[in-house]
């Protein structure tokens, strides 16, 4: 089977990872096309031996893009074209179908209660993306979270698979040669505490919220090393040059090995106003890292007492905090119940299954409708 994988960017997010390692493990042939933004992560993808071709956009309302990304679907001769992340799914979704692949999905990563992809969930967002999901045969939420999201937006709920995001356990786990290596470029020593986040940086993300949260804790024996990048980075600074703590508060900036990063923190903070599932919280446990965390789907109905759901306010995540640097690092254990669901050939075996029998269900339509023209 032939899987074309459409993307808006490979910068580093949630998203894109998730591709990355869907492409490791498939069982199927697959290509990638990002509309524009072929990042970091292409270059992993293309270092694993999987192509991955950009489209070269230059703003979201390039519609002649969409004939262009038609007859490259139509060339190739894709059994499945497999959408990802809000513009990739308004442009991939009408050109497959009008291309003539037998399958088109989409993931949906990225809808929250008032965002989608950092969009305002407005009338027209809404018509729009609607609008292409017609084109498609399916959509996988990434937790049920996302599920009841889709549904309230108008997706129908018989069109919608709920296959969660995995990780590659193995990769993640702990590191002692990483945790010093990384300490040591940052100018760590090695017995401070340090408070960990990483992701993009963007006001969902509230890091300065968790900066806030873990002011009375901060000084030489204890640190925030904060790993990404992204617009809210100006902001973020200024809030931690405000709180006073700047000598205090490390910005890593990009940086692709995520368990060695994972590896130098002491605890992980995610302060969130909202998620789709939780990633980040996910790694750093299967890093073994104890985790405070204002929402992650993830862990919604799962018992672990590896991580902690806080209230969002500066107050009750500040008395966690506390608590955690009272309590000093910990044995880096994951809990590796949590981890049956969520491991990354379970998952993307969900996936190609799912691929199989769309196409199955294609043919079979097919055919019928064959029989019934003679």
């Amino acid at each position: 089977m032939k899987v074309l994988h459409v993307i808006t960017g490979l910068d580093v997010g949630g998203a894109e990872i998730q591709l990355a390692m869907i492409l490791k493990y498939t069982r199927h042939d697959s290509d990638v096309v990002t509309l524009y933004n072929p990042g970091p992560v292409a270059e992993r993808i293309q270092a694993a031996g999987t192509s991955v071709r950009d489209l070269g956009m230059r703003r979201n309302t390039q519609l002649g893009m969409l004939p262009n990304l038609r007859s490259l679907i139509a060339r190739d001769h894709y059994d499945v074209v497999h959408a990802h992340l809000f513009r990739s799914q308004i442009y991939a979704r009408p050109a497959a179908r009008l291309a003539g692949t037998p399958v088109v999905l989409t993931t949906e990563h990225s809808i929250g209660e008032t965002h989608i992809e950092r969009r305002k969930m407005t009338a027209g967002v809404r018509g729009l993306y609607l609008a292409s999901e017609l084109f498609s045969d399916a959509t996988i939420a990434v937790s049920d979270t996302v599920r009841e999201r889709l549904i309230r937006w108008g997706v129908p709920a018989g069109k919608i698979t709920v296959i969660p995001n995995g990780l590659d356990t193995a990769e993640l786990s702990f590191d002692p040669a990483a945790r010093r290596r990384v300490r040591e470029a940052f100018g760590i020593p090695h017995d401070t505490y340090v408070i960990g986040a990483l992701g993009r940086l963007d006001p969902n993300k509230r890091i300065d919220l968790m900066v806030e949260a873990a002011v009375p804790v901060l000084g030489e024996r204890c640190k925030i090393l904060v790993i990404g990048r992204g617009e809210d980075q100006a902001r973020v600074e200024a809030a931690v040059a405000r709180l006073g703590v700047t000598d205090h508060v490390i910005f890593g900036g990009f940086q692709s090995d995520t368990a060695a990063m994972m590896a130098a923190f002491d605890v992980y903070v995610s302060a969130s106003a909202q998620e789709t599932f939780g990633l980040s919280v996910l790694e750093a446990m299967a890093s073994g890292l104890p985790v405070l965390y204002t929402a992650c789907p993830a862990l919604d109905g799962i018992q672990t007492s590896q991580a902690r759901q806080v209230t969002g306010t500066a107050e009750a995540l500040g008395a966690e905090i506390r608590k955690a640097v009272e309590a000093g690092p910990l044995p880096r254990e994951a809990d590796h119940a949590v981890f049956e669901r969520y491991g990354m050939e379970s998952v993307v075996r969900r996936i190609d299954d799912l691929y199989e029998r769309l196409l199955a269900d294609r043919t079979r339509s097919s055919r019928r409708r064959h029989r019934g023209s003679r």
